[in-house]
This record gives C-alpha cells, structure tokens and sequence, in this order.
C-alpha cells in the first residue's frame, strides 16, 4: 500500500528520498500507525511520532513491548508521549503500554524520548509539547 501511495504524493511534492529526513506521526490509533510504519518500512522512514498510542490489545498492538525487545535494533527515532490519565479499558490501559514500550525502547537500546504527563486521551499535552517533540526528532539535521 505505502509502495501505491507515496508515488503519487510525490507527483505533487518535492520529498525526499532520505529515510533519516521522513518522520510520521499520529495520535491515539494514528500513533501506534506511524509507529507500525516505521517499524515495516525503516528504508522510508525513520521517525516517529506518537501521542497517547494506542500500544494495547487492539489488533495486537500490545506484542510491539515484546518485538521490539526481541528483534535487531532498527534504524529508528522515537518520540513517545502519554500522560497518567489515558485510556483504561477492556483493550488495555494506554499508560501502561506506553511505559511498556518506552522501556522496551530503551532495553534495545532505541534513540528514544518518552514524555509522561499528567492528561487524558487527547492532543493537549502532546500539543503543547509538539515544538519540542519535533526538535528533538530533527535535532541533527542541520540544513
């Protein structure tokens, strides 16, 4: 699918080809997408952002913890945010899986950051701290 789509957005933008200047982000269902994306294709891209993913048993979200601990370290920076008052549900408790990945990442030894707050299920948090989350993700491309 991403082989069929980024052809055609690139008919109208000027990307670049260079994995190390693609990120993807997402919040919430779109967190846990990017992440998988980067995951599956580091060739494409390698950063990611993800506010309050949803790392939990929706889909088999909760195996990432485990796959990340036990397969090569790839090629990818992580931005993590979350915050103690997210989702706790039949799918899993969202702070939770977020910890869980964050020390996975760090276990593996992934270039990570993973901001932990005091929010609920929304863009708040993450938003205030987006200007910060995206210099730290850019933070060694000079030009």
């Amino acid at each position: 699918m991403l082989e069929e789509i980024l052809p055609e957005v690139e008919k109208s933008y000027n990307l670049t080809k260079d994995p190390e200047r693609r990120a993807i982000g997402g919040i919430s269902s779109g967190g846990i997408c990017a992440w998988t994306v980067a995951w599956e294709r580091p060739e494409t891209f390698r950063k990611v952002l993800s506010h309050v993913g949803s790392f939990t048993n929706i889909r088999g979200g909760h195996n990432y913890a485990a796959y990340v601990r036990k397969t090569e370290r790839k090629p990818i920076r992580v931005f993590l945010q979350d915050g103690a008052n997210d989702l706790n549900n039949l799918h899993g408790n969202w702070p939770l899986a977020n910890q869980q990945m964050a020390s996975s990442l760090e276990f593996a030894k992934y270039d990570y950051q993973f901001v932990f707050g005091d929010g609920g299920h929304n863009g708040k948090h993450g938003g205030s701290i987006l200007p910060d989350s995206l210099r730290w993700l850019w933070r060694d491309i000079k030009d």
